[in-house]
C-alpha cells in the first residue's frame, strides 16, 4: 500500500480530530505515540491507526497486534505525520480513537472509594497529569467539573501516558450538579485551600472514608462558593519557602495521602 500523504482525505478527515467540535460530532480523537496507542488498543478502542516507516520499524509488534484487533492501518509519510500531530516532533504513530469520557453516573457507579475532581482545569497538561497521579493513586474515576479542559487533548491524553483509557473520566458543566452527585454516591467532598481548617498531615482518620478531592484551577484556586459547599477543607503544609504547590503537585500529595490511609484502615 502507498503512503498516505497529508492531502489524501482520509488524513485530512483525521486532521479534523484536533478540533474539540470535530471529536463531539464525530465521537473520535486522536491519539499519539507508542504508550497512548498502546493502551487505547488494549481497551479495544482503535479504529484507524497511521504509522510512518520509522514507526513501523520501531513497533512493528503493535502495529500487526491493531491491525489483527480489527482496526484499519495505513502508512503515511512524515508530512503525513506532522499534520496529524500537535508536537514539534513527531512520533509517526496516531490512532483515531473512541472518545474515552463516560457519563456522570457511570464514572460513579457502585461504590467508589476515591475520586479526583479537577474543577475548572484549563491546562491540559496540568489535567493529563493529574489523570495519570489519580490511575497511580488507585483512585477509583476521575470527574472533571465546570469549564475544564477536554481530556480528548492531545497534550492531555501524552500527559496522563495511557492513563485516560484506565479508569472513568467524567465531564460535567454544572460545578453544583457535579458536587450533589459525588455527595449522593456516598463520598466526603474534600477541597484543598490553603486556610483550610484540618492540617493533611492530622487528617487520615478523615481520609478513611470515601472521599473526593476539590483541586481549583491553576491560577485561581477554588472558588469560595466551592470550598464553602465542601465538608471539609483541607491545607497542605509547608515547610520551607516556597508560596504554594502547583496543582499536578498538590493533587499527587493529597491522593496518596487518602490512598495510604484507606489502605492502612483496610478499606481500600
Amino acid at each position: 500500500m502507498d503512503s498516505l500523504t497529508e492531502r489524501t482525505p482520509r488524513v485530512v478527515s483525521a486532521v479534523k480530530l484536533a478540533r474539540a467540535a470535530e471529536r463531539k460530532k464525530s465521537g473520535l480523537f486522536l491519539a499519539e505515540g507508542f504508550n497512548a496507542v498502546s493502551e487505547a488498543a488494549q481497551s479495544r478502542l482503535v479504529r484507524e491507526l497511521f504509522f510512518t516507516p520509522d514507526a513501523l520499524e520501531r513497533h512493528h509488534d503493535l502495529i500487526a497486534s491493531v491491525e489483527a484487533g480489527g482496526a484499519r492501518v495505513f502508512p503515511i509519510t512524515d508530512r503525513a505525520a506532522k499534520a496529524l500531530s500537535d508536537t514539534v516532533t513527531p512520533q509517526g504513530l496516531i490512532a483515531v480513537t473512541e472518545l474515552i469520557d463516560v457519563p456522570l453516573d457511570r464514572a460513579l457507579a457502585g461504590t467508589p472509594r476515591l475520586v479526583a475532581v479537577p474543577v475548572e482545569t484549563a491546562e491540559p497538561g496540568n489535567a493529563g497529569t493529574v489523570i495519570r497521579v489519580a490511575d497511580a493513586a488507585g483512585a477509583d474515576s476521575i470527574v472533571l467539573l465546570g469549564d475544564s479542559v477536554d481530556p480528548h487533548n492531545g497534550k492531555c491524553v501524552r500527559a496522563s501516558a495511557g492513563s485516560v483509557f484506565h479508569l472513568p473520566i467524567a465531564r460535567e458543566r454544572s460545578i453544583e450538579s457535579g458536587i450533589d452527585a459525588l455527595r449522593k454516591a456516598g463520598l466526603t467532598i474534600v477541597a484543598t485551600a490553603a486556610d483550610g481548617e484540618v492540617d493533611l498531615d492530622d487528617a487520615d482518620e478523615l481520609l478513611t472514608q470515601p472521599t473526593a478531592w476539590l483541586f481549583g484551577n491553576e491560577a485561581h484556586g477554588l472558588p469560595e462558593s466551592v470550598t464553602r459547599d465542601a465538608d471539609h477543607r483541607i491545607r497542605i503544609p509547608i515547610h520551607g519557602r516556597a508560596e504554594s504547590l502547583n496543582l499536578a503537585t498538590a493533587a499527587a500529595i493529597c491522593l496518596y495521602a487518602s490512598a495510604r490511609a484507606q489502605r492502612r484502615s483496610g478499606t481500600s
